[in-house]
């Protein structure tokens, strides 16, 4: 009997943890897709009130969606094309990393993004380049 409640206590921690990971990889990626088609309330929407964005390895560039909305909303505004190509993810509990290539405008550059997620909204970003 004790077997069974340890193997079914296991199964529905893999479980948990498996919708975990799909939860935190889908909302990064709706982030992306409203990244791209430049919508910037839905871009908004899956970020945390209190989201913290860093440069690597720990300078804060933004604190804040206020903060997020001002800056975004002028960089989509001045975007004439714009779109991110996720070239590799990578999937871990509650955090994304992505390689991304980025081409804004006339421009590309490519970066690294680690996401973490929490309760469905992205409360932390960091950003290597």
């Amino acid at each position: 009997m004790k077997k069974i409640i340890l193997i079914t206590l296991l199964l529905a921690s893999l479980n948990t943890w498996a919708q975990q990971e799909q939860n935190a990889e889908t909302v990064v990626q709706k982030q992306v897709e409203a990244y791209n088609s430049r919508d910037l309330e839905a871009f908004l929407s899956f970020y945390a009130e209190d989201i913290k964005i860093y440069i690597f390895p720990n300078q804060l560039d933004i604190d804040g969606k206020a903060a997020m909305r001002q800056s975004y909303a002028s960089f989509f505004k001045g975007a004439t094309s714009l779109h991110c190509k996720i070239v590799k993810r990578i999937v871990r509990k509650n955090t994304v990393i992505d390689e991304e290539l980025v081409k804004y405008n006339d421009s590309e550059f490519g970066g690294v993004a680690i996401y973490e997620v929490e309760n469905n909204k992205i409360i932390r970003v960091t950003f290597i380049q």
